[in-house]
């Protein structure tokens, strides 16, 4: 995956940019010391003014108005806010006009940031203040007074807490009274630029000590860059919480979500003060020290499943390989792609308006349905259909092109779905609510109904990361998940009697995976990778489970590994530092359990007298 970006021959702006903000995926707002607001539009590649602001209003930053909260279009989303200089900050329509200038702070206004419902505006300032306002820019509240300038602020993803800088320090503070306060040493010089995404919970800073970090929502460092060449001036994160983007002076870099690098690009810009993302996620802008705007697009992502590899070449344009006979196919889109999910023999891909299902077999004929929103912001595949996130919300469909149907829960917030807290299998689909943590709502695929009763599945700690197993009936389906304190849970979908049987079987483990095609699962547990070859075992016998359990040593993954797949007897680990390792496990046990299935209980008899005099012949070998 890399970065290509697009830099005009000569700036638009006669001043340094300060800020940039995208008013849809393909329109952009920039604004300039000069005074001037330009609108871009990568469609036609025109960039015209929309406003000459007054000579004493330097802008400093820009944050437009949340589009849609739940699916909900809002009535203010045409407008932005600005913060300037002279201590005000601005309400801006998108035709330009400023509908109302509010003093807000003694000294510059460095931050101006609105929380996800569009309820309320905070601004930070030269003067150490943080305020709330609400929409129409009235005061609400100072939440706190200190003495030193506070650069970057972030709201949290409840909208209930803030994160700001102090100096060296980052903070996070509660929207309610007298609720506890975190705060820690985060860099050894001077904070610039903070940012806080919903969707994966993780928090991005960047300073004068020339790092950017990678941070959780409690405080612990998850990755710390290398020394840069000049300080940090901007970080921001893509809206799926998939990728972020550092910038610094003649520096552009992307980055994966756990901190690693997948691009470094040396663009002539200046100091990048500013980065924003496209709601798609597919580009960035950024605002350049030397008049000009950066755009830059991702291109070259990769999909792998079996012997086939699927690059994104260009925005419109995938490259499908076959590895065992070299045969390559084009796929041609007619609008740009924003998001593919390779798995069970069909690529699914969604550009801005359609989605696209191919099958393995057949690269030439795809079958096309038009989406109501364009932009997707997940794709989970099963065996028999699949599932898309939009913002309006969740949609199941078979690989034919057909709605099967569209779950819904209280509270549904499908901006801040991911991966961890979403699970699909041929019967099941099972959603952590953001809300309540603790809680895992079960829907039928087929129906979108809740399962069985109706209630959810409910833990006394706070859920991290979920996964339904993929094969047998719907009685006997299964979930794990992992909780706060990184245990590892069992427990089936369907309630047997009152109360959920729910059964702990692994501590510290950092990431999980069950297999495609059997009920296996491999985790990552502290120092030890580990595999449960029938962790439905415990519900016959505990003691029976470690003998069913392979583990090896995990040191060689270094730290914070992620699992990617878990395809047939190969498992695919990502490092830390972004390189894939690929294991494989013994394949009995998958080929027994397709026995136990079928039911050929003398295959699978035979199997174990095969596996016994195997291990037996190389013992004997090995004394030899």
């Amino acid at each position: 995956m890399r970065l290509k970006t697009f830099l005009l021959k000569e700036p638009k702006h006669k001043e340094l940019v300060s800020c940039v903000g995208w008013t849809t995926a393909d329109e952009l707002y920039s604004c300039s010391e000069d005074h001037q607001i330009m609108k871009w539009n990568l469609l036609t590649g025109e960039a015209v003014q929309v406003v000459k602001l007054p000579d004493d209003i330097y802008p400093i930053d820009l944050h437009w108005f949340p589009k849609s909260v739940g699916g909900k279009r809002q009535t203010q989303a045409e407008n932005f806010v600005l913060t300037s200089s002279d201590g005000k900050f601005h309400l801006i329509s998108k035709s330009g006009r400023v509908e109302k200038s509010v003093e807000a702070h003694c000294g510059a206004v460095l931050a101006g940031r609105w929380n996800y419902e569009g309820a309320a505006l905070v601004t930070v300032g030269e003067d150490g203040q943080i305020k709330i306002w609400s929409k129409s820019g009235m005061l609400r509240s100072t939440l706190l007074q200190q003495g030193t300038p506070i650069y970057s602020v972030a709201w949290g993803p409840d909208s209930a807490k803030i994160l700001y800088t102090s100096g060296k320090q980052l903070i996070i503070k509660p929207l309610q009274p007298n609720a506890k306060v975190l705060q820690w040493k985060a860099h050894d010089g001077i904070i610039l630029k903070v940012d806080w995404n919903s969707v994966n919970d993780l928090i991005l800073s960047g300073g004068e000590d020339c790092k950017y970090k990678v941070w959780d929502s409690y405080g612990r460092l998850l990755y710390s860059s290398q020394s840069h060449e000049y300080p940090i001036t901007s970080v921001a994160w893509a809206l799926d919480g998939e990728l972020f983007a550092v910038g610094s002076f003649h520096t552009l870099r992307l980055c994966d979500k756990t901190g690693w690098s997948y691009a470094l690009e040396k663009p002539n810009t200046g100091s990048l003060f500013n980065i924003a993302w496209s709601i798609d996620g597919t580009q960035l802008a950024g605002a350049c020290g030397n008049g000009h705007v950066i755009f830059a697009h991702v291109v070259e992502q990769r999909w792998v499943w079996k012997n086939f590899e699927i690059t994104l070449t260009k925005r419109r344009t995938m490259e499908v390989r076959n590895v065992l006979n070299d045969a390559v196919d084009l796929l041609e889109f007619r609008d740009r792609v924003i998001k593919a999910s390779l798995n069970y023999g069909h690529l699914v891909v969604s550009t801005s308006l359609q989605c696209y299902i191919f099958s393995t077999k057949n690269w030439n004929t795809p079958l096309i349905f038009d989406l109501k929103e364009g932009t997707v912001s997940l794709i989970l595949q099963a065996e028999r259909h699949f599932l898309l996130v939009d913002g309006g919300g969740i949609y199941l469909y078979s690989y034919e092109g057909r709605l099967i149907s569209s779950p819904k829960f209280p509270g549904m917030g499908t901006d801040i779905l991911n991966a961890q807290t979403v699970s699909l299998s041929n019967d099941t689909l099972a959603v952590r609510d953001k809300s309540d943590e603790k809680v895992i709502y079960l829907f039928e695929t087929l129906s979108g109904k809740p399962l069985g009763d109706g209630k959810a599945l409910s833990h006394k700690t706070e859920i991290l990361e979920i996964a339904l197993d993929q094969k047998g009936l719907t009685n006997e389906r299964k979930i794990a998940f992992v909780d706060k304190n990184r245990d590892l849970y069992i427990t089936s979908v369907k309630r047997f009697g009152k109360e959920q049987k729910v059964i702990k079987i692994g501590t510290m483990v950092h990431t999980l995976a069950w297999n495609d095609t059997c009920n296996i699962l491999c985790g990552l547990q502290d120092t030890r990778f580990t595999v449960w070859y029938y962790p439905n075992v415990v519900y016959v016998d505990k003691d029976l489970l470690p003998k069913t359990i392979y583990e090896k040593d995990a040191s060689e993954f270094s730290k914070n590994p992620q699992i990617v797949s878990f395809v047939g007897s190969q498992i695919t680990i990502r490092r830390a530092d972004g390189s894939l390792i690929h294991m494989n496990i013994s394949p009995y046990p998958a080929i027994l359990h397709e026995y136990v299935s079928s039911p050929k209980w003398e295959d699978a008899i035979r199997l174990c007298h095969f596996v016994k005099l195997t291990q037996a012949g190389s013992r004997f070998r090995c004394l030899a």
